[in-house]
């Protein structure tokens, strides 16, 4: 804007993270909630924090004290499988840490600046942020609340990553032009995977809107993410976002069915050039796979191996970083197969639990909620898990606060609903058999 003011929103915005902590403290933890909620994926923001004293661990910070406020003042978990899957998970992994210290595999994990001690805390912050939604969601308000800063954090987003996508020529594709924009660390497969699920989340919601100016701002929101999401280039995320539109076409509107059937058949005509040579990438012209997918496979191949090494507890968690691997790579890239390999049969089992429990959250909500807020909520959490699933078997898209801090969030708004909602039924008079029969929903008055 040529104002100026654009060089000092990052001091600000990092003095207002103190502010957040000390209102969160004070009382008021669910102001700093909301204040978090942009942060968790933009990246790029926080990194400008570094250069402040504590600017590293600020968002930490804030997030522990909207817990520690929010139980200072009384608030409490709602009921949640999630939350005892995710702390026995998290004590699992740290042992299994040791575990693959005693083997061999990595150092001892001793402090924050150990490498395998700093990524497991890091991943910690997702169940952080669940748990700090569930403690500060606690009415109808705040979810529409979490729902509406979730979507103007989506489209800053959006905007960062066009802006950047828009300033480079796509005449063709070139892998050097590729990041992860606004998301940072997370790189360019990040960014696409963050747009893929959300475009989802906001394309179920926006299935409930009843009021035609809420819903059209939302699909307006949804078609921005979709294109964001076509430039990143991404093929895991084109194939999580037709599957997505596939699961939202066989529950909810069988229109869209057509729509991607017709897209399926004609999306050479209609996406751009560098899209397609993309897409047409997965082998070269002797019928052989490319570089990235050939590494995929050779990746998988040495992990199966050091699978059927350890196959119960695993060569340690955050273990296979140290290994030597092909091209030097330090991940599987496939987050189900990193699972099994450094945690085993038995941390593959936590994560199935975790995945079962967020889709059967979402499904709860979408069949049995009566309000179309938390219809749309359950929905779109529901598609949004789908679509990480998928995109999970293509790398590690789920360990990132910057793609997936904004779904655990969210997942915090929706296990707290039934705490609020139960009460306002408990007294109601049961309706008669033949009341039900006729109209099952009168089964939840």
């Amino acid at each position: 804007m040529g104002t100026g003011i654009g060089h000092y929103i990052p001091l600000m915005t990092y003095l207002g993270c103190w502010v957040a902590i000390i209102a969160s403290l004070a009382g008021r933890p669910l102001w700093g909630f909301y204040y978090m909620l942009p942060l968790l994926p933009y990246r790029t923001m926080r990194d400008h924090f570094l250069e402040h004293p504590l600017g590293a661990n600020v968002l930490t910070i804030l997030v522990l004290a909207v817990i520690v406020g929010a139980l200072i003042h009384g608030k409490r978990l709602p009921k949640s499988k999630l939350y005892l899957i995710w702390l026995a998970f998290g004590i699992y992994m740290y042992f299994s840490m040791w575990l693959g210290t005693a083997l061999g595999n990595e150092p001892a994990p001793l402090w924050i600046h150990d490498v395998n001690f700093a990524t497991w805390k890091d991943y910690l912050l997702l169940p952080l942020v669940f748990v700090a939604g569930g403690l500060v969601v606690e009415d109808r308000k705040a979810v529409r609340t979490v729902i509406l800063i979730a979507g103007f954090a989506l489209l800053f987003i959006d905007r960062s990553a066009l802006r950047d996508s828009m300033s480079r020529s796509w005449a063709t594709f070139d892998e050097s032009k590729r990041d992860g924009g606004p998301l940072g660390f997370a790189g360019s497969n990040g960014l696409a995977a963050f747009l893929a699920q959300f475009s989802m989340f906001f394309w179920g919601f926006g299935q409930f809107l009843k009021r035609r100016k809420a819903k059209m701002l939302c699909y307006a929101l949804v078609a921005t993410t979709i294109f964001a999401t076509m430039y990143t280039f991404s093929r895991a995320s084109y194939i999580a976002v037709v599957a997505g539109a596939i699961l939202l076409g066989i529950f909810k509107d069988r229109k869209i069915l057509i729509v991607v059937a017709i897209f399926l058949f004609t999306w050479q005509a209609i996406v751009p050039v560098a899209v397609t040579e993309r897409i047409m990438m997965t082998k070269n012209d002797s019928g052989q796979l490319e570089a990235s997918a050939q590494e995929r496979v050779d990746l998988w191949e040495a992990a199966k191996k050091k699978f059927y090494s350890e196959p119960v507890l695993g060569i340690g968690y955050a273990a296979f970083q140290f290994g030597q691997h092909t091209d030097d790579l330090k991940d599987t890239h496939n987050w189900f197969v990193k699972v099994l390999v450094e945690t085993g049969l038995i941390g593959g089992l936590f994560a199935l639990a975790l995945l079962q429990q967020m889709l059967a959250t979402g499904w709860r909500l979408f069949r049995h909620a009566k309000d179309p807020l938390y219809q749309g909520l359950g929905f779109g959490l529901f598609l949004t898990v789908c679509c990480s699933i998928i995109l999970n078997c293509f790398g590690d898209r789920w360990t990132y606060l910057e793609i997936n801090g904004l779904l655990w969030a969210l997942m915090g708004a929706a296990v707290s609903i039934p705490r609020f909602v139960e009460p306002e039924t408990a007294g109601a008079i049961a309706p008669s058999d033949s009341a039900t029969a006729v109209n099952p929903y009168l089964a939840y008055r």
